[in-house]
C-alpha cells in the first residue's frame, strides 16, 4: 500500500518542526532562567523597599528612583565608569589595533606564532591572579615597581599607584588595556587576513601611498569587526566588577567605585535591595540606548559595504 505524497510531506513537515522545537525549549528555558526571570525580578524589587534584612516588603513606586537620581554618590560613580570605560576601551583599541598591524607585517612563522603566544598571556591568567598580582606589584609599601622606581632615582619616594586618588584611576585603566588588548589583537588580526591581497596589489599599482591603501583597502574591510568589538568591550568594561574590586574595593575614599561596586555596596554593604535593583535598571537602561546607537552606525556600514 502506497502512501500518499502530501502525507509523507506533511508528516515530515511536522516531524522536522517538532524535532526543531525539541531542540529549542532546553535553549528557550536556559534564556528564560539566567535572563529573562533576574531581569523581571529586579525590576519588580525596583518598586519595592526590599532589603535583605527581611523578607517582607512594599511597594514605593518611583521612590528608589529618586533617591538614587539626588544620590551624589550615584553621580561620582558614574563618572568614574565612563572614564574607566572610555580610556579603557580606547587604549585596547589602539594597542590592539597597532600590535594586530605589526604581527600582519611579520613574515617569520615562528616569530609570529611567538607573538600570538606572548600576546594572549594576560588572557591565560584568572581575573583574581591578574589582580593579584598586579597589587603586589603596585603596593605602595613593598612594592616591585615603586621600589624599582624609587631606587633608579625616578622618583624620590615609594609612589602609591593604589592608595592616591589621583593615581588610582588610571592606574586601573592601564592594567584594563594591558588585559583587554589582546582580544582585540587577535580578533582584527584575524580580519586583516581576509583582505584580499590583489586589493593591495591594485593599489601599489594606482600608486597609492602606505595611508591611502590603509583608508581604502584596510579600513573598509575591518570596519564592521571593530565595531563589533567596541561594542562588546564597552559592555564588558561598563559592567567590570572584579578586577577593580579585588585591587582597590572602589577605593580610595570611593575614587575607583565605579557603577558595578555603588550597585554592590548599596545592595550588600546597604543591604538596600530595591535601591541597588533600581540603580541596576538604570546601567541596564544606559547601555541598551548605547548598544543601539553603536548598531545604527555599524548597519550604516554594512549597507556602505553592500
Amino acid at each position: 500500500m502506497k502512501i500518499p505524497k502530501r502525507t509523507l510531506r506533511s508528516g515530515g513537515i511536522q516531524g522536522s518542526r517538532a524535532t526543531r522545537w525539541i531542540f529549542v525549549r532546553p535553549a528557550m528555558l536556559v534564556v528564560i532562567c539566567l535572563l529573562i526571570y533576574p531581569l523581571l525580578s529586579t525590576l519588580m524589587y525596583s518598586f519595592t523597599n526590599k532589603t535583605m534584612i527581611r523578607n517582607d516588603f512594599d511597594v514605593v513606586g518611583l521612590q528608589n528612583y529618586i533617591d538614587i537620581l539626588t544620590d551624589g554618590d550615584f553621580y561620582s560613580a558614574f563618572g568614574h565608569t565612563l572614564l574607566w570605560t572610555l580610556f579603557s576601551v580606547l587604549g585596547q583599541l589602539i594597542v590592539g589595533f597597532i600590535g594586530a598591524l605589526a604581527l600582519n607585517r611579520v613574515q617569520n612563522k615562528v616569530a609570529k606564532n611567538l607573538f600570538r603566544i606572548f600576546a594572549i598571556i594576560p588572557w591565560a591568567f584568572p581575573a583574581i591572579a591578574t589582580a593579584m598580582t598586579w597589587k603586589w606589584l603596585l603596593n605602595g609599601i613593598h612594592g616591585f615597581v615603586p621600589t624599582l622606581l624609587r631606587d633608579l632615582g625616578i622618583t624620590p619616594e615609594l609612589i602609591q599607584f593604589l592608595s592616591d586618588k589621583n593615581l588610582v584611576l588610571p592606574t586601573l585603566i592601564f592594567i584594563n588595556i594591558w588585559f583587554g588588548a589582546p582580544l582585540i589583537l587577535v580578533n582584527v588580526y584575524a580580519a586583516l587576513q581576509t583582505i584580499p591581497q590583489d586589493q593591495y596589489e591594485a593599489a601599489q599599482i594606482d600608486g597609492a601611498s602606505s595611508w591611502q591603501s590603509f583608508r581604502y583597502v584596510t579600513a573598509p574591510h575591518i570596519r564592521t569587526v571593530v565595531g563589533l568589538l567596541v561594542v562588546l568591550r564597552t559592555v564588558w568594561v561598563f559592567n567590570n566588577f572584579d578586577i577593580i574590586f579585588m585591587i582597590t574595593g572602589g577605593g580610595p575614599a570611593g575614587a575607583s567605585t565605579t557603577m558595578p561596586i555603588y550597585i554592590y555596596d548599596t545592595g550588600w554593604t546597604g543591604r538596600l535591595v530595591g535601591k541597588a535593583s533600581a540603580a541596576s535598571i538604570l546601567l541596564l537602561l544606559f547601555l541598551v540606548i548605547l548598544c543601539l546607537l553603536y548598531f545604527s552606525v555599524i548597519n550604516r556600514w554594512e549597507k556602505e559595504d553592500k
